[in-house]
């Protein structure tokens, strides 16, 4: 569960975006201003980064009305193991998946990104989770995430290979999971993908 000081700062730093995108009055938007400059002092020091920092991963600040992003992860599954990739940027494993893009719905992303990913081609067949980020174990983050995990099933040959963004792919079993990079998929995520797979009902988790 996210620290209580980083959810109001980055609601705080929200109603400054909003509030700039649509405001009109001068004054109004000097006061969005302070409040967006506060609230990214805020989160600065409690990531103890530097406020460039922040002001860099909220590229859109001010530029529509505040909302989540979007992250989709796929399960795949080759009997009773699940399918990892090690992520280039720190070595550690994770559910295939990233930032969902425009134009595309979330299943069709999540199968772009095992494409992309471990090269495979996979249908996704259930959502089994929809989770607010802050909400979890995930480490502390400026900007705020809704998760979207699917189970997918491969189409043909299951023969992954790691894509550009990735160094290697495998399949691991619940007992001998390797270190997760925690910022994109954490250990409940995998448990959850693996009780899916499990039981019959199709029920989703949320929040």
């Amino acid at each position: 569960m996210e620290d209580a000081w980083l959810t109001w700062a980055k609601r705080l730093q929200s109603i400054a975006s909003t509030g700039l995108h649509f405001g009109k009055d001068r004054y109004d938007r000097q006061r969005y201003e302070e409040i967006g400059h506060i609230a990214n002092e805020m989160l600065g020091r409690l990531g103890s980064v530097p406020i460039e920092r922040i002001e860099s991963l909220v590229s859109d600040f001010a530029k529509g009305y505040a909302t989540p992003k979007v992250d989709v992860r796929g399960a795949v599954f080759q009997e009773s193991r699940i399918l990892l990739v090690r992520e280039a940027s720190d070595g550690l494993w994770a559910l295939p998946g990233g930032f969902a893009d425009v134009g595309m719905s979330a299943s069709e992303n999540v199968v772009k990104e095992v494409q992309e990913e471990a090269s495979l081609r996979v249908a996704a067949t259930r959502l089994f989770a929809l989770r607010h980020k802050a909400k979890h174990s995930y480490p502390p983050d400026p900007r705020d995430f809704y998760k979207l995990l699917f189970l997918c099933e491969p189409i043909g040959e299951v023969s992954p290979q790691p894509g550009a963004d990735v160094t290697e792919v495998g399949f691991f079993g619940l007992e001998d999971l390797p270190p997760l990079s925690m910022s994109r998929t954490i250990t409940d995520d995998v448990t959850a993908a693996f009780a899916s797979r499990n039981e019959s009902t199709g029920r989703a988790l949320f929040d």
